[in-house]
């Protein structure tokens, strides 16, 4: 564990505790009636998935961001999270013509869905193209680049049009509260899915690891160090594919992370993807942690969305990155 990893381990660990206690009322278990009711059955669940969807989106923003070697990339690029969320507004619409028991099911799964099918249309559209494009490598990361900026157009059109119109005011209201992401009344059901896939993401977007690094050389000296570019690419379809379609399946659309945490742990490593994925991942879960922690306590008449919050702190962070990448500081 390098350096940087190991400082986010350790603020996580105290993070946790403090995660579990805070709320609009504050939890204190030697004297609340019910404490550990409350704790293992609603915060701690919402404390993991705050962990599971923050590694995600950290690993994938690293991840990202040393496959464009652009250090403004977000895994929202991919298009991937947009198709998520089309697919679990699609739940609004054709889940109550499911049975019963699958009814219960199908907003995560029409999520990971729309998450498949948006990797499968990234692969499609762009796989080929990063080995046969006459521009090499490059062009197939440009290509690739549009691609995932369309398939999220597509997603963003079609979703809008869903909203438009929803049978009826009360899927009209779930869906927009839940395009805004939150981890409010969520439950261990949700943990257990998330969990797997957002785990077996990372470790794909950890064995890319050493061939984003080659590919920090340029696409030429990448490919002369045995870097496949369609498989380089497919790694990290699928690794983002997991870790976002995830997230987006169980707690709606939180963006701004991947684009965020990155930042934060660079300076502390050697800048080479392989150095920052995992530190990523670590501090990603603090930085969601942290923030649905503050939107529990700010004190409000509804809870401030999870998704509207890192917003909040996303859009001046990149309006900051902006304005150093101007004076030629990244």
């Amino acid at each position: 564990m390098n350096r940087a990893a190991l400082i986010f381990a350790l603020l996580l660990v105290v993070l946790v505790p403090v995660s579990l206690l805070a709320g609009r009322v504050w939890v204190d278990p030697s004297t609340m009636p019910n404490a550990t009711l409350i704790l293992l059955e609603l915060r701690l669940p919402r404390a993991a998935l705050a962990v599971m969807i923050g590694a995600g989106l950290g690993a994938a923003g690293a991840a990202m961001q040393g496959y464009l070697r652009n250090p403004l990339a977000d895994p929202g690029l991919f298009g991937i999270a947009p198709m998520a969320a089309l697919g679990a507004v699609a739940s609004f619409w054709f889940g109550a013509l499911l049975p019963a028991g699958l009814a219960a099911w199908s907003l995560p799964a029409f999520a990971l869905i729309g998450a498949g099918l948006a990797m499968a249309l990234l692969a499609l559209i762009a796989g080929r193209s990063t080995s046969d494009a006459a521009g090499g490598a490059g062009g197939g990361i440009a290509l690739f680049t549009l691609a995932g900026l369309m398939i999220a157009s597509l997603a963003g059109a079609l979703t809008a049009l869903a909203i438009t119109l929803a049978p009826n005011p009360f899927a009209l209201s779930e869906i927009v509260l839940w395009l805004n992401g939150a981890l409010t009344d969520r439950s261990w059901r949700e943990v257990w899915i998330a969990t797997p896939l957002v785990a077996l993401g990372i470790a794909v977007l950890v064995l890319a690891a050493r061939s984003l690094d080659a590919l920090t050389l340029g696409e030429d000296a990448a490919r002369s160090m045995g870097v496949h570019p369609t498989r380089l690419l497919l790694l990290l379809v699928v690794g983002v594919g997991l870790t976002v379609g995830a997230g987006v399946a169980v707690a709606g659309i939180v963006g701004f992370v991947g684009l965020i945490v990155p930042h934060l742990v660079r300076p502390l490593t050697d800048r080479l993807p392989s150095s920052l994925i995992l530190p990523s991942a670590i501090a990603g879960a603090c930085l969601v942690l942290v923030a649905d922690s503050a939107v529990r306590i700010l004190p409000l008449t509804t809870e401030l969305r999870l998704g509207i919050a890192l917003s909040l702190i996303g859009a001046p962070f990149f309006l900051w990155l902006l304005l150093r990448m101007r004076r030629g500081r990244i």
